[in-house]
């Protein structure tokens, strides 16, 4: 029931002064900050986190020559998905970064649908990405930059796992109860 799920605020809400009013919306909800630090964050670490499969890299990268309206006779599709996580990763090292530990019921589920769509331009008013940004592929492929997505959230379980693992170091995570547990995990007497 108890989930926990990594968060990363990027360079965007670090340099737009965002971070308590954003955070501030996962407290609001009754999530639990159980770690957090400010970092710059080292390019080793950037790339480990956007690491993918082949898999993946050809998917998103077939996508791309796709969207782009390229020549996939001409493209290389692992290249182009290779270059999504690369330019995704140096984004994490140009500005410092707040990470976070999130923990409540649904977790991963509650956060995700909080940011919103991963474009904001695909995003509803009242997520995060839906009202602090205004970023599209097209402008992004027009500066040859990645989409300006303000927030990472781990996508599953599983990945929150391994995400927090690279992020934090276990005793970095603190175990306490919010006095709203009390009321919120109560079981109603017969």
């Amino acid at each position: 029931m108890i989930e926990k799920s990594l968060v990363i605020l990027k360079a965007d809400i670090v340099a737009r002064g965002l971070i308590g009013e954003i955070i501030s919306r996962f407290e609001k909800v009754g999530l639990k900050i159980v770690a957090m630090k400010m970092m710059k964050v080292p390019k080793k670490l950037a790339e480990t986190h956007y690491w993918k499969d082949d898999k993946w890299l050809m998917a998103v990268g077939t996508k791309l020559i796709k969207n782009q309206n390229l020549n996939p006779d001409k493209e290389n599709p692992m290249a182009h998905g290779q270059r999504i996580c690369d330019t995704l990763a140096y984004d994490l090292t140009i500005y410092p970064i707040i990470a976070m530990v999130l923990e409540g019921h649904n977790t991963v589920n509650l956060i995700r649908k909080m940011i919103g769509e991963q474009s904001p331009e695909n995003s509803a008013p009242g997520t995060i990405r839906g009202d602090y940004s205004f970023d599209t592929y097209v402008l992004a492929n027009a500066y040859n930059r990645p989409l300006i997505t303000l927030v990472h959230a781990s996508d599953s379980k599983e990945t929150a796992e391994k995400e927090i693992n690279l992020w934090f170091k276990k005793e970095e995570l603190v175990e306490w109860k919010n006095p709203h547990e009390d009321l919120h995990f109560r079981k109603q007497k017969k």
